[in-house]
């Protein structure tokens, strides 16, 4: 996916196993940010980052989506341990990051997996993608100061 290109209607089922559509946004901005792990260190940074400035990105026009290929399971724990106010998408079929081109192959410490790059798009009002962050740019302890610039 690209500046300028459509981002795809259906984005999943949600923590709570409820589909979630873009459509459901019409009118707002979406930030859909995609990452790798649940409970994880940066991962959590980031979340909180976004959580903390929640109510700026909502007085601002906007919604915040996650995504991972985490069980829905999983999510709710995530959300209710750091109360998370925002919908969290349960990728477990790989669909949106596949779609989304950020699901591929990895590295740590030598070894090498299949994995969800983190990356953050910023979605118009329209459904088109209007910004990209790609995973050297996003510091996930201030990411939403990035976002909010």
């Amino acid at each position: 996916m690209n500046i300028g290109d459509k981002a795809p209607e259906r984005l999943g089922v949600n923590e709570n196993g409820e589909e979630v559509l873009l459509s459901n946004y019409r009118g707002k901005k979406v930030v859909l940010y995609f990452y790798p792990k649940d409970n994880t260190s940066g991962c959590t940074a980031e979340a909180c980052s976004l959580r903390d400035h929640y109510g700026e990105f909502r007085a601002r026009g906007y919604e915040v989506i996650g995504v991972s290929v985490d069980s829905a399971a999983s999510h709710r724990k995530f959300i209710d341990k750091y109360e998370l106010p925002f919908t969290l998408i349960a990728d477990t079929d790989k669909e949106l990051v596949q779609a989304m081109g950020v699901w591929g192959e990895k590295s740590m410490y030598g070894r090498k997996y299949m994995g969800t790059f983190r990356t953050t798009f910023v979605i118009d009002e329209n459904g088109i993608i209007e910004q990209i962050y790609l995973p050297k740019q996003i510091k996930t302890s201030t990411h939403a100061e990035q976002l909010l610039g």
